[in-house]
């Protein structure tokens, strides 16, 4: 028969080291807690000596912040949800990386949620990280107005490329980039365009048609609108028989996955790019100018719509009614995708 475990062994739980506390930093920093907690949760608010000081402390007794511990007394727990349409789309790397280098200046933590471009599933997620997060970041949207609005009722909230009566949104200016591209297309001789659509749902790929439209018709230049589409690869090379059929002579895709997409169905059906076919994509991500052709695109500043779009959302938490706007603006990127065309 074997002895029970000793209560006293190293793995007996009555033997556990107490997580530290924002009490033993401050005994052991000689501060009093309340300064303790602005060093850890507020940086920048007190000496930075005292501070690192502070921090140094912390990371010798191995303090872990607890963000539901820290929410009983303030409602707040220093947790931000963010909700993109589709995580697995790259448009959205360089927004994160941005978002996130500012929540970890200031101390918070991400949630980072998959809507999988589908409102129910946007809807649902952002029901169940309203319970446990001080404010919600929705990019790319599906949601409808009314159920943004609904949203917005209990908690903090700021949207990107989507725009909501009321709400704080950041929306990258579509005019430039789609001036330029325009202006390029034009002066290669380029008469008829079509522009690839996004979901019906995506309140962005509107306002890149209703942009490209306009400009179309002031350089006489003759534009169709094909789709809605699946903002995919797939969606690109589905696109590539109305492309043909629509006999224009270039194209805007909606996001440079299809750009991309389109390039790919082109060159498998014997469509030379940019001989028969010019190709301008949107949002230039990461890729864009590793195919052959390069792709030609209209650049959005996605780091800095994610820094933004998080330095708002903190400053609708802490009610700062002083927070700059920000006017973020798209530019045009000639790579190797568009060319004079072809006689025929």
């Amino acid at each position: 028969m074997t002895d029970p475990p000793d209560a006293r062994s190293p793995g007996a739980s009555g033997n556990r080291k107490p997580p530290a506390t924002i009490y033993d930093i401050a005994r052991t920093a000689g501060v009093s807690p309340s300064t303790v907690s602005r060093a850890l949760n507020k940086p920048g608010r007190i000496n930075a000596r005292t501070e690192r000081r502070i921090r140094d402390v912390a990371e010798e007794l191995g303090y872990r912040r607890n963000p539901m511990a820290g929410a009983l007394p303030t409602g707040r727990t220093g947790t931000i949800g963010l909700i993109v349409s589709d995580v697995t789309n790259p448009v959205y790397f360089d927004l994160i990386h941005g978002a996130e280098r500012v929540i970890a200046s200031e101390g918070h933590t991400l949630v980072l949620a998959d809507a999988q471009e589908s409102p129910d599933t946007e809807s649902e997620t952002a029901e169940r990280l309203l319970l446990s997060v001080d404010g919600l970041l929705l990019v790319g949207s599906r949601l409808d107005d009314a159920r943004i609005l609904e949203l917005a009722e209990h908690k903090p909230l700021v949207l990107v490329n989507r725009s909501v009566p009321g709400l704080p949104g950041i929306v990258p200016d579509p005019l430039p980039g789609i001036r330029k591209a325009l202006d390029h297309l034009a002066s290669l001789g380029h008469r008829s365009i079509a522009f690839l659509s996004g979901p019906a749902t995506s309140w962005m790929s509107g306002v890149r048609w209703e942009t490209l439209l306009d400009e179309a018709l002031r350089r006489d230049i003759g534009i169709v609108e094909i789709g809605p589409g699946i903002p995919t690869l797939e969606g690109g090379r589905q696109s590539l028989r109305r492309v043909r059929a629509a006999r224009v002579t270039a194209v805007v895709a909606y996001n440079d996955l299809m750009a991309i997409g389109l390039l790919q169905a082109a060159k498998a059906a014997d469509v030379d790019v940019p001989e028969d076919l010019s190709i301008i994509g949107f949002d230039d991500i990461f890729g864009s100018s590793l195919t052959t052709p390069t792709i030609t695109t209209i650049r959005s500043p996605l780091d800095r719509v994610g820094e933004t779009a998080i330095r708002r959302l903190i400053a609708e938490l802490d009610e700062d009614d002083h927070s700059a706007d920000v006017t973020l603006f798209t530019e045009f990127i000639e790579r190797e995708s568009t060319a004079p065309p072809r006689a025929r």
